[in-house]
């Protein structure tokens, strides 16, 4: 095997276990003899250190461990400040679906199909950017109307609002069966 292939074998090998590494695992994975495994590791340490990289290879007694470089940890730990990427419940998920197959649509056309309050969900999508305001409707009370962003098309892979799959009429009507048996049962309680 060539060095560069060598090379890059030991930086996956160190690379994706995220710890440190015995030298003897790592020669016996690169089908190299001890010496010739720590002589490449060391090359490879120094190289890091000439070009001025963000990582570093560093040696703890006879095993070695990729890391990052103590002088990048401010930008580390500013990464590590931005808020993850929203995590959408299943109301979430169920209140998106009434306004991008509905929209524009009310708080109150939602909460009717929902047969529950929407208020957080929807300020809750409108803060993730799934979710905006289109407008009022020409109603009493002037209810604010919502639709899908951008954002909702890329984060669902779709170019346009058309391309939603569209349910079956048979399944639409086995829903709306389920339904009212269910509040058939509720209502016999």
């Amino acid at each position: 095997m060539e060095i560069k292939k060598i090379e890059a074998a030991i930086e996956a090998i160190l690379f994706t276990m995220g710890e440190s590494v015995e030298l003897s695992q790592i020669a016996k994975a690169i089908e190299q003899d001890n010496q010739t495994t720590e002589k490449i590791i060391h090359n490879l340490m120094d190289r890091y250190q000439q070009e001025e990289r963000g990582i570093q290879i560093i040696e703890l007694e006879n095993s070695f461990q990729m890391c990052t470089k103590k002088e990048y940890y401010e930008y580390l730990v500013r990464i590590a400040m931005q808020p993850k990427k929203p995590v959408l419940t299943d109301v979430m998920l169920e209140t998106l679906s009434i306004i991008a197959y509905k929209q524009p649509v009310t708080k109150a056309e939602i909460e009717k199909i929902r047969g529950v309050k929407c208020d957080h969900a929807v300020n809750k999508l409108v803060e993730y950017n799934l979710v905006r305001e289109l407008g009022r409707l020409d109603a009493p009370g002037r209810p604010i109307l919502f639709g899908t962003t951008e954002e909702f098309l890329r984060s669902f892979g779709v170019q346009a609002i058309e391309e939603l799959p569209m349910l079956d009429p048979v399944q639409i009507e086995d829903f709306k069966a389920e339904a009212e048996e269910e509040i058939q049962l509720k209502l016999d309680i």
